[in-house]
């Protein structure tokens, strides 16, 4: 008679999993966090807005490896159990955060500098693609049948808190070292707390128990040999991955990089608004929206999962144009009147020599205050030519750290409010969506490769998409969210078609989502 296998208590696995996975997620985000400052790091000072996009690129390659980590890791998960699998990515990932932050500057290195750091971002990459599928599993098969939506929900937090603490850690550093410190050392700071992190993560993790379900498989001898071939070469199962990727993580992943990440992107490089003010709208947009993760986890266990999560993506289809619109509206200072200032600084005017010539570029700058408590900073550029038959150049003027009005914060922390809950409504429920269409023994491999190419390769790739798009000369600054709700009205009709709502029937094989037709 096989042993019964050593079981945990739900809320112990709920808390040790979410720990290291949000963990996990903190080093995953805090590069993109601080895209901006780690290019004028990584690239030549000369390099211009090509630094950001470079960067953003780096960032998103962590994403693109996502899927493979997720079929590597999947596999070991399979194979030899999901504990000491999610240990090791977490080991990973750990381990190449803090080296990202010892990483020496292009002026000391050159080249190298980013070449070391996409390295690093691959390994992140490969180590989040095995982390999610194994917390996921792990909390999935411990929690009972009915409370699947519920008791997964806890995880899908974890995303969203890892942002919220890497938001938080850098703006209170940048608080306490100052803007100049900052930008010169203090960005690798939250690198190297990941650290100690890790380390308290590791401990609580290595007193954790395997899945009583994988070790039930274990002792009668039923664990996959195979867990790559028996995911994707049975047709049944390989259907099931690829409507898990079109009908539900494609749409859900856009949803969720553009209701945080790209909102961030797009209030700072685009609106322009001051690097404190534009964290401090998404902190408390997340702090406001993350009980709605469990809200909708939990609802999911009553009516099913199918149209909580459609409904996040066509809301996302139809709303956010307006929104980002508003975001572009509200930040426009050039409808500034002289009857809207209440003070103008003394202007610091700098004169730099172009390329050596006798030729030089004239630099204005100057803060605003106006009545209603708003700031910017306008800088007015001009070219003088030595020869005075080429006269004067004047470049358009310029603005930025913009400082909110308090109605204009509180109506974009609204707004940012609203876009995350439509990421509670795709996140909380798919964890229990993707653990249910699979079996004990090839969970781990087969959830992991639909969420991680959802999330990593079309949801990851939406702050440089739409940062490209929206740099082509001549484009709208709104160009750039024609990619993800493209791609999440794409997700939503084929969600809608072909997955059924039926509610889960709880049994140990996966049920048929798939309408017969």
């Amino acid at each position: 008679m096989s042993p019964e296998p050593k079981s945990n208590n739900i809320f112990k696995v709920i808390g040790a999993s979410s720990l290291g996975t949000l963990i996990e997620w903190y080093d995953f985000y805090i590069f993109g966090s601080l895209a901006a400052i780690i290019g004028s790091q990584l690239f030549p000072a000369d390099a211009g807005a090509s630094a950001l996009i470079n960067t953003l690129a780096i960032f998103a390659a962590g994403f693109i490896v996502r899927p493979f980590g997720a079929l590597f890791f999947g596999r070991l998960g399979d194979l030899i159990g999901r504990k000491h699998t999610f240990l090791l990515t977490l080991v990973l990932m750990g381990g190449s955060t803090f080296l990202i932050g010892l990483i020496p500057s292009y002026s000391s290195i050159g080249y190298a500098a980013p070449l070391l750091v996409l390295i690093l971002r691959l390994v992140q990459g490969l180590a989040l693609g095995g982390e999610y599928g194994g917390a996921a599993t792990y909390v999935a098969e411990h929690a009972p049948a009915n409370k699947r939506g519920f008791f997964t929900s806890w995880i899908q937090t974890t995303a969203t808190g890892g942002l919220f603490l890497s938001l938080g850690v850098i703006v209170l550093t940048k608080n306490l070292l100052g803007t100049e410190d900052f930008a010169s050392w203090g960005w690798r700071i939250p690198f190297l707390l990941s650290i100690l992190l890790v380390g308290v993560s590791i401990y609580i993790r290595m007193k954790m128990h395997e899945s009583p379900m994988f070790e039930k498989l274990k002792s009668e001898g039923k664990v996959s040999k195979n867990p790559l071939k028996e995911s994707f070469s049975n047709k049944r199962n390989f259907k099931m991955v690829l409507l898990a990727l079109f009908g539900a993580t494609m749409g859900q992943g856009v949803i969720w990089y553009t209701g945080q990440f790209y909102a961030q992107s797009f209030l700072e490089n685009t609106c322009k608004v001051d690097f404190n003010d534009s964290r401090y709208i998404l902190l408390w947009g997340i702090a406001f929206a993350t009980p709605f993760f469990v809200i909708f986890g939990a609802w999911s266990d009553r009516v099913g999962r199918k149209w909580i999560m459609l409904a996040g993506m066509l809301l996302g289809v139809i709303f956010y144009r307006p929104i980002y619109q508003i975001f572009l509206d509200d930040t426009d200072v050039t409808k500034v009147t002289q009857q809207d200032i209440m003070e103008v600084s003394h202007p610091i005017v700098v004169r730099s020599l172009i390329n050596n010539t006798a030729d030089s570029l004239i630099t204005t700058t100057s803060r605003v205050t106006l009545l209603s408590g708003a700031a910017f900073t306008k800088v007015q550029s001009h070219t003088k030519y030595a020869d005075p038959a080429k006269g004067n150049v004047v470049a358009p003027d310029t603005y930025k750290d913009k400082i909110l009005s308090a109605g204009v914060f509180w109506k974009f922390v609204g707004l940012i409010f609203f876009q995350i809950l439509l990421v509670t409504m795709v996140y909380g429920p798919i964890a229990a969506f993707l653990v249910e269409l699979f079996p004990t023994k090839i969970r781990y491999t087969s959830m992991s490769l639909p969420y991680h190419v959802g999330n990593g390769v079309f949801g990851g790739l939406v702050p440089f998409i739409a940062t490209l798009i929206a740099s082509f000369a001549g484009s709208n600054p709104l160009s750039g969210l024609w990619y993800p709700i493209g791609i999440a009205a794409l997700g939503f009709l084929i969600g809608a078609i072909y997955l059924s709502n039926k509610k889960p029937d709880h049994g140990e094989e996966d049920q048929d989502q798939i309408k017969a037709s």
